[in-house]
Parts: structure tokens; C-alpha cells; sequence
């Protein structure tokens, strides 16, 4: 299986350095092909790229997402021929529109099964959104609302109101993309290619909660079938639960009480019904993206706040945000007993919050969002 990450991006934006940067830290070991589609650019790149050992094909007579749909499927295709690389990067023409670079590679994954259209992105330089939305708004805005990630470069050299300002303008272009709001500087390679590659952490968190929630529905139905189990698998069926125990009380230390005793859903008022419901029904989600920093002392009472009931029946709160003291912090929240941390930065502040009967106003305000 041949992966296409295609980095999209104003003029000057940061791509190149981007690319250098997860070509440094992210992708060792791949083997890796970038196509450059130069538009009215001097190719001042190819060298340094050259000597990392991967492959450019350079097409500097056209922009694939205009003149050269055609042109560059078959590009591709050539590429996956000669070189079998487990990655392929694409670096469009600044001026061109991200849509139609998705939609000439989505052609050609189509019609071969081993190619797959993994991310697509846009650099964004930070500085220059409000100045670039009003004087390139067409070209512009595609790039910024056909991203899966939206990578913010230069985000060192703004105030916090005013990133805060940047974010909200282009929240508005595109509300469901990763914003990446860490300067690069403070971020590993690997974890802006997590943040590219993997599900949002409301995602994440739902996805972990529906899988628990299935186990203890296997449970629930394995607990009423043990009755029909002869002697022998009886013993069987003790030992195995004894070692789901062990893996259960090391997963509870250090996830701060994941499981409810009475219900891995977290509510008690389910208890009786809860069988009969699928997943998406029993939980809701609250999750927000944010560059605001936390004191550690206002977030623990946020945390402790969630006990109240004010805001819904809170099962599970997790996120990663600024700290006003420099840092960042982590939290872990399940009822009546949480946690913050220190810890490593995020590509930008997240938080998520799951529950029944949510009160997502409520929440906004508490975590002042």
C-alpha cells in the first residue's frame, strides 16, 4: 500500500520546510517519492531534497489541478511503477486549488488499488490569513476548506488575542480540520503526522468508550450463558477472567478509573437498559479545539465543577491545553476523580467531554470557550 500526503499552501507559507522537517523526524525508514508541481516558482528546493535520497518529479510546465489533471494521473501512475514507495508526497503550486488536487488523486487511487489518498493539508502562515482571505479569496479560502489539517506556521510571532482572532476566521472557512497552533519548534515530526493521520481526540475518546462498552455487553451476555458450560470450561473461562482482572486494575491505576463498577458506560441510570441501546445512543460528546491557556489551579476547580451535574451527566473528560505558566497540561476526569499534569505539547489546545444529556452551553462557559 502506497499513502499520498498532499501539502497544500499559500506562496511562502512554509511547505518545503514542513516536508524537511517530517522528512527528519516523521517518515525515517519510508521509502519516499515527492512530486513538486511547480507553477510559476523557481525551483530553489530541489537540491536539498535531492540529497535526502528522495525522488522528485518536477513538472513545472503546468499546475496539476488545472492543464495537467490528465497529465498527472499518468504521472502518478509511473511513479508507483518505478519506485513501489511506501509514501508518496505532493507539493502543489501555491496558487492552486486544494480541491481539485483531492480530486485528481482520489482518480487515480480509484483506479489502483495500492495507492491511498491518506492526508491533505494546508500550510498556513499564520501572519497573513486576514490579509490573504480579502485580497486571494477564492484560491485562498479552497485551501484553507478542503484541508483535513490546517497547519499554522509562524503562530510564534502573534500575540495570544490575536492567534485566537486567526483561529476563529479560519474555523469559520473550515470548522471540522486539526488546527496545529504549536510553533513547529516545540513539536516532534511525529506528532504533527499523528495529528494529520489520526481521528480527533472527541473520536478517539468515543471510539475507546464504544469498545468498552461492547466488551461489557460480551460480558454481561458471557456472565448469563456460564450456567450451560460444562466443569472443565468452567475452569477455563475463571482463569481467563482472573487475567481480564489483571489487565483491568492495571488499566484503572493508570487511566484514573476508567471503568463504573456497576457499568463500563459510567451511568448509573442506564444500569437496567443500557443492553438494549447501541453506543451512539448512550453517549454524547462535547469537544473544542483552543489556544487559551489554563492556570492549573482554575482547571482542577473546572474539573471538580463537573461533579455538580450542571453540565449533564459527565462519564469522561480528557484534554491537552496551554498552561499560563509556560508548559502544557494534561487531565484525565472521570466522576468524582481527576487529574492534571505537566506533559508534552499538543499540535494545539483539545479537550473533549463525554456524557448523557449534555449541556453544551454550559460547558462552553465553564471551560470559558
Amino acid at each position: 500500500m502506497t499513502k499520498i500526503d498532499i501539502f497544500s499552501g499559500f506562496l511562502g507559507a512554509g511547505k518545503t520546510t514542513l516536508i524537511k522537517k517530517l522528512l527528519a523526524e516523521a517518515y525515517q525508514g519510508e521509502k519516499l517519492v515527492l512530486i513538486e508541481n511547480e507553477f510559476g516558482e523557481i525551483s530553489v528546493d530541489g537540491g536539498f531534497l535531492k540529497e535526502t535520497g528522495v525522488e522528485i518529479s518536477e513538472m513545472s510546465s503546468g499546475c496539476i489541478c488545472c492543464s495537467l489533471v490528465g497529465d498527472f494521473g499518468d504521472a502518478l501512475k509511473k511513479v508507483l511503477a518505478q519506485f513501489h514507495p511506501d509514501r508518496i508526497l505532493i507539493e502543489p503550486s501555491g496558487v492552486g486549488k486544494l480541491s481539485d488536487v483531492i480530486v485528481a488523486v482520489q482518480n487515480v487511487a480509484d483506479q489502483e488499488s495500492e495507492l491511498r489518498l491518506n492526508s491533505f493539508v494546508t500550510v498556513v502562515d499564520a501572519t497573513k490569513v486576514k490579509g490573504y482571505m480579502k485580497n486571494f479569496g477564492e484560491f485562498y479560502n479552497n485551501q484553507v476548506e478542503s484541508a483535513g489539517t490546517l497547519i499554522l506556521s509562524r503562530t510564534q510571532n502573534l500575540s495570544q488575542d490575536r492567534l485566537e482572532q486567526m483561529v476563529a476566521l479560519l474555523r469559520e472557512k473550515n470548522p471540522k480540520a486539526a488546527i496545529i497552533t504549536t510553533p513547529w519548534s516545540d513539536l516532534d515530526g511525529k506528532t504533527i503526522l499523528a495529528a494529520m493521520e489520526e481521528p480527533s481526540l472527541e473520536e478517539e475518546m468515543l471510539a475507546h468508550m464504544r469498545a468498552e462498552h461492547e466488551a461489557h455487553e460480551h460480558e454481561h451476555h458471557h456472565h448469563h450463558d456460564h450456567d450451560d458450560h460444562e466443569e472443565g470450561e468452567e475452569h477455563e473461562h475463571h482463569h481467563h477472567h482472573d487475567h481480564d482482572e489483571e489487565d483491568h486494575e492495571h488499566h484503572h491505576h493508570h487511566d484514573h478509573g476508567d471503568h463504573d463498577e456497576e457499568c463500563s458506560c459510567g451511568c448509573h441510570d442506564h444500569d437496567h437498559h443500557h443492553h438494549h441501546h447501541d453506543a451512539d445512543e448512550v453517549f454524547t460528546s462535547w469537544g473544542r479545539e483552543t489556544v487559551k491557556p489554563f492556570e492549573k489551579a482554575e482547571l482542577e476547580k473546572m474539573l471538580a465543577d463537573l461533579d455538580i451535574g450542571e453540565c449533564g451527566a459527565i462519564l469522561r473528560a480528557k484534554g491537552i491545553v496551554r498552561s499560563a505558566g509556560g508548559g502544557w497540561l494534561h487531565f484525565d476526569y472521570v466522576p468524582e476523580e481527576w487529574s492534571v499534569r505537566e506533559g508534552p505539547a499538543d499540535f494545539t489546545g483539545r479537550l473533549c467531554v463525554i456524557g448523557a444529556d449534555l449541556k453544551e452551553d454550559r460547558l462552553a462557559a465553564l471551560f470559558g470557550l
